[in-house]
């Protein structure tokens, strides 16, 4: 059983910033070996990926229309992943899902593919103010 529980999001200006953070509860694997992600969905699509951490935080990758303003960190001793989101957009707005899988995997192949990922968050909202 592995839970994951999202909390941070909320409404702010253009051009401010949030940090997202995602506790993982979990009976099965420890956290340390699974890889964390966040997604949020796009128009006419699924959840879409935004950002990745590998297992041992060695390896992270981000979509482009976020790269340079977002950063993914993680907590092994607190189970937790962060997302610091700076120099918000407008078009930033979304429910943001954490989810976890890719266990030891550190290439982009994986951490940036959804179904690599089995366990999700309920999300928590962003809204981003013009």
């Amino acid at each position: 059983q592995v839970q994951l529980v999202e909390s941070g999001g909320e409404l702010v200006q253009a051009g401010g910033s949030l940090r997202l953070s995602c506790v993982c509860t979990t009976s099965e694997r420890p956290f340390s070996t699974y890889g964390m992600a966040w997604f949020r969905p796009a128009p006419g699509k699924e959840q879409d990926f935004v950002a990745a951490i590998s297992w041992n935080g060695g390896s992270m990758y981000y979509a482009d229309s976020v790269k340079g303003r977002f950063t993914i960190s993680r907590d092994n001793a607190e189970d937790t992943v962060f997302l610091q989101m700076n120099s918000l957009k407008p078009e930033d707005t979304a429910v943001y899902y954490c989810a976890a899988g890719a266990t030891y995997r550190s290439s982009s192949a994986y951490l940036t593919r959804r179904n690599e990922y089995s366990y999700w968050g309920q999300g928590t909202q962003v809204t981003v103010s013009s």
